[in-house]
């Protein structure tokens, strides 16, 4: 049985956005067996998201000029050797230059699978959304089955991970159906001097990239307030939370339902990644189009658990749980609807250049959550041990 093209797409995309989400989402969840208990985990954070935020701020003014099959064999060398460093290196410092590693692969893929969308109809990005969703299931989900349930080791399930890039060459250029199978009306023709690409292609020069800057400003400009204001605070205000409160959102051993706190952690990614995956699925049945609703709602929810880290309002682990489940939905919720809403209301001349841009705000976000979590989290574990609850200090 033959899939259809339109069908095809979809899967693609899929497959695109599961496998360049689940190296992230994987080094996040172990983050507390990279570095242990003592460490702040925003440490691994900074490390996954820094180098990925920085390719997303350099993109707009270069990455046009890259053909696609070149950036797709990039992603699958950056990843493969990071995600291989990170489980089989010995020393904190190799193992977060494998994270380094994995994360410009992320950042290069994300910019590069939501430009290529715009060549497709919407079954393309709804297809990256929900993989990007599924990723984070996967990632966390077989992370945990793999240590939590089957008692595999860190080393061994990270290094499954390892081979995960390969799936991109497979999908790009056996199973994505051609660019100009069903055309969108004022998508870039591929009728250029590169083929591959569609786009002119030049020498990336000191002299091109300045020359650009002050129109890739203005082009930016009209995308900060609809787009990537909500974007930057939804994402800042979850992973705040996955990193900096997560941790030291713990109750006494006899009341939990696991043998180790660090268990604890990795089933509140877990719900989390569920959430994420549900809520980036919907958009063909639920749509939101001011996103800066979800966004202020995960601002409280930020609120909410750093009151619950300090004096708890929530009795068990359980009410934790929903409330990192809701926390997972409202952060997938907007992630989709921002990018529905600038391929319906993006000029067509414009939207490739905006779906590879906007995506820069959920990066500075997470940053800055990473750089606050560093400060955060030791000092809601030192007021717990001072209070007299020292279950963060404990594996």
């Amino acid at each position: 049985m033959q899939l259809e093209p339109a069908h095809l797409v979809y899967a693609a995309f899929w497959t695109f956005g599961l496998v360049n989400n689940v190296l992230y989402v994987v080094i996040l969840t172990a983050a507390v067996d990279l570095v242990g208990p003592q460490t702040p985990k925003a440490v691994v954070l900074l490390a996954d998201v820094l180098p990925s935020f920085l390719i997303k701020l350099a993109a707009p003014f270069f990455i046009h000029k890259i053909p696609y099959n070149r950036r797709i064999t990039l992603l699958v060398g950056l990843s493969t050797v990071g995600m291989m460093s990170v489980s089989l290196a010995s020393p904190l410092f190799l193992k977060l230059v494998g994270v380094v590693l994995a994360s410009f692969s992320s950042g290069l893929g994300e910019v590069t699978f939501l430009q290529l969308t715009h060549f497709y109809d919407t079954r393309a990005l709804n297809g990256w959304s929900s993989g990007t969703g599924g990723a984070g299931l996967v990632g966390s989900g077989l992370f945990m089955l793999l240590t939590t349930v089957l008692g595999v080791s860190v080393k061994t399930s990270l290094l499954v991970f390892a081979f995960f890039p390969l799936a991109f060459l497979g999908v790009y250029f056996y199973l994505l159906p051609p660019r100009d199978y069903n055309r969108v009306p004022g998508a870039f023709p591929v009728h250029s001097n590169d083929p591959e690409t569609g786009i002119e292609t030049q020498p990336i020069t000191w002299e091109f990239v300045a020359s650009g800057y002050e129109t890739t400003m203005v082009r930016l400009k009209p995308l900060v307030m609809p787009y990537m204001l909500p974007l930057f605070l939804v994402y800042f205000s979850e992973y705040t939370i996955n990193q900096g409160v997560a941790p030291t959102l713990l109750f006494p051993m006899e009341e939990l339902p696991f043998s180790k706190f660090r268990d604890v952690y990795v089933t509140y990614g877990t719900l989390y990644q569920l959430g994420v995956f549900i809520s980036r699925s919907s958009a063909p049945f639920v749509r939101i189009r001011r996103i800066m609703i979800p966004s202020v709602l995960q601002f409280a929810n930020l609120v909410f658990c750093i009151a619950q880290s300090m004096s708890p309002i929530l009795p068990n682990v359980w009410l934790v749980f929903i409330l990192i489940f809701y926390e997972g939905l409202l952060g997938g919720a907007a992630y989709v609807n921002t990018f529905l809403l600038i391929t319906e209301q993006a000029d067509l001349a414009e939207r490739e250049f905006a779906l590879g841009s906007v995506g820069m705000s959920d990066s500075a976000g997470i940053v800055l959550a990473g750089l606050v979590s560093l400060w955060l989290e030791p000092g809601l574990c030192n007021y717990q041990v001072n209070d007299g609850r020292g279950w963060c200090t404990l594996e």
